[in-house]
């Protein structure tokens, strides 16, 4: 009689806790979902020039902040900073003078990721609506 008491306390225990795993991964999968349902949103919302800043970012390997860091500039309408900056640590890792071809190679890549960039806006810039006759004539 005791054995069978004990069996059945034991089924019950492997029950409760089959259902507590059970509600917990329900609850789990759940949130994952509203998680990639949010992250979806937001990439959506993010819009065309959040795409072209990862297809910028996956041509060159690097990101436009690594790729600013990397450069010491904080603007990008910097040219003069990126060019200097671009021929100055190009030349510091030459290894003729010991310096790092990874080093060199990262710094070109930078400066093409920027070179996007600026591209990019300039193209963007460049695609505004034409100016009707009423605002050529104010001006």
């Amino acid at each position: 009689h005791k054995l069978s008491v004990m069996a059945r306390f034991i089924a019950q225990l492997v029950t409760l806790g089959a259902q507590l795993v059970g509600k917990a991964f329900t609850q789990a999968l759940r949130e994952e979902f509203r998680a990639a349902s949010a992250t979806k949103k937001a990439a959506e919302q993010s819009g065309r020039d959040g795409a072209n800043s990862v297809k910028a970012s996956a041509y060159t390997g690097m990101s436009l902040e690594e790729a600013k860091q990397i450069l010491n500039v904080r603007e990008l309408n910097d040219l003069d900073a990126v060019a200097k900056n671009y021929e100055h640590l190009f030349k510091s890792n030459d290894k003729s003078v010991g310096g790092s071809f990874y080093l060199q190679s990262k710094i070109v890549r930078a400066k093409e990721r920027i070179e996007l960039e600026l591209d990019k806006k300039i193209s963007s810039d460049q695609i505004k609506p034409p100016e009707t006759q009423s605002e050529t004539k104010q001006n």
